[in-house]
């Protein structure tokens, strides 16, 4: 079926089953489905799709994003990066007066200070912030939800490992990725937690995630914007 909307169409397929509550979904190409309880009219189903027509246009857009993939960075005025879950444009300034190139995040832009208007030098002077942000962020986080466990972790890093978002050896040293800088407050305490979890269970057992279950019952919402969203954590 296809519907017109505040001057946008979609196209979208109603699967009718044996259910109680309607849900709309949208899979890795854009594409909408809508489940429905047997007998329920088209205009009820209409009237759902507009109530969460803001949602799908921009989880339509985020898969197609997706599917194209991230583009190159150009580090000119304008060009955006993430920062707390947020896009925000940079801004550019030469400054020969600093001792050290840096960053810093107001009024809604990424502030780049550095001395020579060199692509690098932005580049590296914005992942230092990224760096500086992730460890106060992880560190607020650690401590917002350290009353969870009996143990405290015996050392903090931040680091550029290009496996995981975080991890916690025998000895319950946390490290952390910089780039969790980029994402939502609630996904970086998830890892925080997560990794937090392991002094207690080492491994991913039952047990381990019922105690992350426990201390965040939507862990698994923070782990989906993850999933669909790590390929733009990048500088």
């Amino acid at each position: 079926m296809i519907h017109n909307y505040l001057g946008e169409t979609i196209r979208f397929e109603i699967k009718y089953k044996k259910r109680t509550s309607m849900s709309i979904s949208i899979d890795l190409y854009g594409n909408v489905e809508v489940q429905a309880p047997k007998g329920i009219s088209d205009e009820q189903v209409i009237l759902a799709l507009e109530e969460k027509w803001e949602w799908i246009q921009e989880k339509r857009k985020e898969m197609k994003d997706r599917t194209l993939g991230s583009k190159v960075k150009t580090y000119d005025h304008g060009e955006s990066f993430l920062y707390l879950g947020k896009e925000y444009p940079i801004q550019i300034s030469k400054d020969t007066t600093i001792e050290q190139d840096y960053a810093v995040f107001a009024e809604d832009k990424l502030h780049i200070f550095v001395k020579q208007l060199e692509e690098e030098k932005i580049r590296q002077a914005l992942k230092r912030f990224y760096y500086q942000q992730c460890k106060m962020l992880v560190e607020r986080s650690i401590r917002s939800y350290q009353s969870n466990f009996k143990s405290k972790p015996r050392s903090i890093k931040i680091t550029d490992n290009k496996t995981n978002w975080g991890t916690c050896d025998s000895k319950q040293q946390l490290t952390f990725n910089w780039r969790l800088a980029m994402a939502p407050q609630q996904v970086i305490d998830y890892v925080v937690v997560h990794e937090m979890c392991h002094m207690v269970h080492l491994n991913h057992d039952r047990s381990f995630w019922r105690l992350v279950g426990k201390i965040l019952p939507d862990y698994k919402q923070q782990e989906n914007w993850l999933a669909l969203s790590s390929w733009k954590m990048t500088v």
